[in-house]
């Protein structure tokens, strides 16, 4: 399936688009009635913006309460990675993430290089998102925790707008981890806690503290270094 730009509206997509719209509450009619999925994936190719992104996000919502609906648009979701538009591709790689759980046709293993692509950057925000992304995967897949892993480690070398633009991404890689640290294999534990001592020096704070929690549950911090 491939978005084509349409103006049509729905009574479905009129809801969804509807301001103030309870989007959780909408994601559960899809829950209880699958047949108004394609109005919701035709939605993401709606001109205007309130229907295009609420039925994302319904999208979102429903591969969080019964990711198995979506399962069968696994191939589409995963060329939603590469859209232009960056809060369709955001909502994408977080609905692959969920899809893991349910992946039975082990459609996610031959991708998965690609969706942990954006790790290495520019786009620090698609960089995060697929940092977060990860973790479920891992938790999902945890023969995958290696590969995921080694991506996400990389995240210390990657190249964003901003030095800092990193340093937030980092913060986000520390929370990913130890989200999965416990499936690691010993290397990898060594490696994740070595990658997090070197952030307990990080010039951001936020960064420098979920250092610390990380090391607490899972490490000693080096000697000499204020956590």
């Amino acid at each position: 399936m491939q978005l084509k730009s349409n103006n049509r509206r729905t009574a479905f997509t009129q809801a969804i688009a509807r301001k103030g719209a309870n989007h959780g509450r909408l994601a559960d009619r899809v829950v209880g009635q699958p047949r108004l999925l394609p109005e919701v994936l035709e939605g993401l190719g709606a001109d205007e913006p309130r229907i295009k992104y609420g039925c994302s996000k319904v999208l979102r919502l429903v591969s969080q309460k019964r990711p198995a609906i979506l399962y069968p648009h696994f191939v589409f979701f995963a060329g939603q990675l590469d859209a232009d538009n960056n809060f369709l591709k955001w909502d994408a790689a977080r609905i692959i993430a969920n899809l893991a759980a349910v992946d039975s046709k082990e459609k996610l293993k031959p991708i998965l290089n690609r969706y942990l692509r954006p790790i290495g950057g520019p786009v620090m925000i698609t960089a995060a998102t697929v940092i977060a992304g990860a973790a479920t995967i891992a938790l999902a897949r945890p023969e995958l925790t290696d590969s995921i892993t080694r991506a996400i480690l990389k995240v210390e070398r990657a190249e964003y707008q901003t030095a800092e633009c990193r340093n937030v991404a980092i913060g986000h890689a520390i929370e990913s981890l130890n989200r999965f640290y416990g499936l690691l294999g010993a290397k990898e534990k060594a490696a994740a806690v070595g990658f997090v001592r070197r952030q307990v020096t990080n010039r951001r704070n936020a960064v420098r503290k979920k250092a610390a929690a990380f090391l607490k549950l899972h490490g000693p911090a080096p000697a000499g270094k204020s956590t």
